[in-house]
């Protein structure tokens, strides 16, 4: 796949009188993706994967499974047939190459711990400055044998058997390692309990993981201290990934930001993945919203105010919330998201800086940020190679002039297509994007 160049000026959107409402589809869920076939690797039998999504991110967990002895087709563009089973698991030849995505890299340490033998999963540069230390020491807990010197990537694990227990993890870095480890627990020889220490971030994406495990036939469950799974298994079934709700947030920002009237099929009151909550934080700001079972739809043109919103459980749209907020009247303050600290970059510094470089009064702490919108200074804005920078500012740009995205292509990781569904927009109020 092909991107625009960069740095990409994004040109304001120039909307006609009373332009029509839209329909943005968004493809489906990194999260779910990966979760799925995590969970089709590891049921006996046949698996069905339907709106899977194709990114960088989601090219790692699949790639990385095949390697592990899973047999993974592709159906058509948006689904794959997965033989799965834990049976089927072997170490692999050499050592799996994982990128930058958090999600394979934590999922399969904890996968890795049913495979026969030595698994090393190494990454890139940026991999290699994201801690896994937590779901480490929650390993060795389990009796799992762990190398891991730097406390980030590259991460050896010698697995073969996975054992019951309690395992006492911290809970304000990643809602991952739970995740990871429940996913395994169901072919461990006996109960796992996890005990979360402390408060525990992202909530709602451990709940899309228990949903999704109860659904390929596991027993798993909340407690009052954590979370507990029991042995016996998955079985392979026909799942349907939704639309990535992270993803979402650009297209609903989009409709708030510019005055337009835009629905987000397949994201609505149904959704399972916490991020949907990202339209009650336009709502908040002043925007309409209309939630339905199976869609969201944001109409935008009225003031949009800023305020204070806690994001601690969907800190994935923090940046898009940030990279509108020049376009509130008033101050916009986003409080306790200590977590995207150790993200594909630094999010909060990394977000604190480029407003800073748009000409925006921004102060911020170890785990909030607030935001004075002033005028904009046209600028670069740096992508930190993350995929959430680049989508973010560049929804700035549909609305305010001189603000150009320096790599456009790191947005593969998680949304190939979305320069693709932005030209979709401008053709939509008959403009040429300049790309």
């Amino acid at each position: 796949m092909s991107f625009p160049q960069g740095p990409l000026a994004i040109r304001p959107l120039e909307l006609p009188a009373n332009p029509k409402p839209y329909i943005w589809a968004i493809p489906g869920s990194k999260s779910i993706t990966n979760r799925a076939l995590v969970l089709a690797a590891l049921a006996e039998g046949t698996t069905i994967l339907r709106g899977v999504l194709h990114s960088d991110d989601t090219r790692h967990c699949r790639n990385a499974l095949s390697d592990l002895g899973i047999a993974i087709e592709t159906i058509d563009e948006t689904t794959l047939r997965v033989e799965g089973g834990v049976s089927r698991l072997r170490a692999p030849e050499k050592e799996l190459f994982i990128g930058n995505s958090g999600t394979t890299v934590r999922f399969l340490t904890a996968l890795a711990a049913l495979v026969p033998g030595k698994v090393t999963l190494v990454g890139d540069e940026h991999m290699a400055k994201r801690p896994i230390s937590d779901l480490v020491e929650g390993l060795k807990q389990l009796g799992v044998k762990v190398d891991c010197p730097s406390g980030c990537p590259p991460i050896t694990i010698y697995g073969g058997e996975l054992s019951g227990g309690r395992v006492k993890m911290r809970g304000d870095k990643s809602s991952q390692y739970f995740s990871a480890l429940l996913m395994a627990g169901p072919a461990a020889k006996g109960r796992i309990e996890l005990d979360v220490v402390g408060s525990l971030v992202s909530r709602p994406y451990v709940e899309i993981t228990l949903d999704m495990m109860r659904r390929f036939g596991a027993v798993a469950d909340s407690t009052d201290t954590g979370f507990v799974t029991d042995p016996g298994g998955y079985l392979g079934i026909d799942y349907h990934i939704e639309p990535d709700a992270s993803s979402a947030s650009y297209a609903l920002a989009a409709a708030a930001a510019t005055g337009l009237d835009i629905t987000v099929p397949g994201i609505g009151l149904s959704a399972l993945q916490g991020d949907a909550a990202f339209a009650d934080v336009l709502e908040r700001a002043g925007a309409t919203v209309e939630r339905r079972e199976h869609d969201t739809r944001v109409i935008g043109g009225g003031t949009l105010r800023g305020h204070t919103e806690d994001m601690h459980h969907i800190s994935d749209t923090v940046m898009t919330l940030a990279a509108i907020a020049p376009t509130f009247e008033g101050k916009t303050r986003i409080e306790n998201v200590a977590n995207i600290r150790i993200k594909e970059t630094d999010r909060l510094l990394a977000t604190v800086n480029e407003l800073r470089r748009l000409g925006q009064k921004v102060e911020h702490g170890d785990d909030w940020l607030e935001i004075t919108p002033a005028p904009i200074t046209p600028a670069v804005v740096r992508s930190y190679s993350d995929h959430r920078m680049a989508m973010s500012f560049a929804i700035l740009g549909l609305v305010r002039p001189g603000i150009s995205i320096e790599d456009p292509a790191c947005v593969a990781k998680t949304y190939p297509t979305f320069w693709d569904d932005l030209k979709k927009l401008y053709a939509h109020v008959g403009q040429d994007p300049g790309y």
